[in-house]
């Protein structure tokens, strides 16, 4: 892992393909009818270290810049893979990276960086507040040296295969004149001795194999040393990160929509109807042709935000246009592709059906594509706030 910041890291990306061949579409669809967690593909993952690329040499990480986990992530997606059964711990760990006292670098980084810790729950989410994380009602009562947390969250996935949560919960109770995005902070939270002892993990069944879940709080003790930089600052940690999870998520459907157009051109000149391939259509060629055209468009965006990111920018703006115009690139990408398949595409053993509904996804999370519009209307266009 010696490659530059910006050179597209080819010798990763090609370990990272030859990884993912060991699981192969037989073994995606199996889980995908039991609806069960790819155990084995995260610990694979984990050992040759690519979920802590983002962590110190000093921790046991490879201190590698943002670049090379978008690098790993479409990677995955590119070969028919699903990193979301991982992701979140990459774009967690910079809360902790940045904001984390030496005593918690010290006591979880080491230990994530070599498999024995998951960082892999971000509870953030909830019932009534949606994408208004602000209105969040989560509490966190400091009683000693201990924060008695008590609340719910939802889609707060992975839970049940995290060992630690990123947990954002109001510590100071609204008051008149008080910004709603104040009193808001994280908390570590131990999921191994929380489970039993007020922590609840719900499963929530959806239409594709995410392993989500929400999570209930009652009267669950944790330790005050687990807080994470300052109380009440919480909610500007959580969105310093969140530009790491658009770009990383855009990544991830830039490697989606060259799955679907690969396997989409591949069946188009090998399928034949009426003595010849189907590709020698127009009507089957433009869309794929096109579809192509928006994520090699959409890929640029993304590689412009990393590049504002690691020369230390804040590109909300950028971060924002490269998870939209990436997961409207990939989506098409999934609907040309089904529609090239015809019928086949909605048989489960080619993996596009499943490859569609796990893309799907990204245009509603991590943000939603309306959500991004009314941030570009209103801070980049200078446009009357929407909501």
């Amino acid at each position: 892992m010696t490659q530059t910041a910006h050179d597209g890291y080819p010798e990763i990306r090609e370990a990272v393909a030859k990884l993912c061949a060991r699981f192969p579409g037989e073994y995606w669809r199996a889980l995908d009818r039991e609806m069960a967690y790819p155990t084995e593909f995260v610990a694979a993952l984990t050992e040759a270290g690519y979920l802590s690329v983002l962590i110190p040499e000093e921790y046991g990480g490879s201190g590698l810049p943002l670049s090379a986990a978008a690098a790993v992530l479409e990677e995955v997606q590119r070969a028919g893979c699903n990193g979301g059964a991982c992701h979140a711990q990459m774009y967690t760990m910079g809360t902790v990276l940045r904001h984390g006292s030496p005593e918690q670098k010290s006591r979880y980084l080491p230990a994530i960086a070599e498999g024995r810790l998951r960082l892999q729950a971000f509870g953030v989410t909830e019932p009534t507040s949606g994408t208004d994380t602000s209105a969040l009602k989560t509490t966190a009562r400091r009683d000693g040296d201990h924060y008695v947390v008590n609340g719910q969250k939802i889609w707060t996935s992975r839970a049940e295969h995290s060992d630690l949560m990123l947990l954002l919960a109001r510590t100071t109770p609204l008051t008149d004149g008080m910004k709603r995005t104040d009193g808001l902070s994280v908390l570590l939270v131990d999921m191994r001795e929380a489970l039993g002892r007020g922590l609840t993990i719900r499963p929530i069944r959806t239409m594709m194999n995410h392993a989500t879940t929400e999570v209930f709080f009652d009267d669950l003790r944790v330790p005050a040393e687990n807080l994470v930089g300052e109380e009440g600052r919480g909610f500007r940690y959580i969105l310093s990160g969140m530009n790491a999870e658009r770009i990383l998520i855009a990544a991830e459907c830039v490697g989606d929509a060259k799955w679907f157009v690969d396997k989409a051109t591949g069946y188009a000149r090998d399928r034949r109807v009426f003595g010849r391939p189907i590709g020698q259509n127009q009507g089957v060629q433009f869309p794929i042709a096109r579809a192509y055209a928006n994520m090699r468009a959409a890929e640029l965006m993304v590689r412009e935000a990393l590049r504002l990111y690691e020369g230390g920018a804040n590109p909300g703006p950028e971060a924002n246009m490269a998870k939209m115009l990436a997961a409207d690139a990939s989506f098409e990408a999934a609907n040309a592709c089904i529609q090239t398949h015809g019928g086949f595409g909605f048989a489960e053993e080619y993996d596009v059906e499943r490859k569609f509904r796990e893309t799907r996804l990204y245009q509603v999370a991590p943000i939603s594509t309306n959500l991004i519009l009314s941030y570009l209307a209103e801070h980049v266009l200078g446009l009357p706030r929407s909501y």
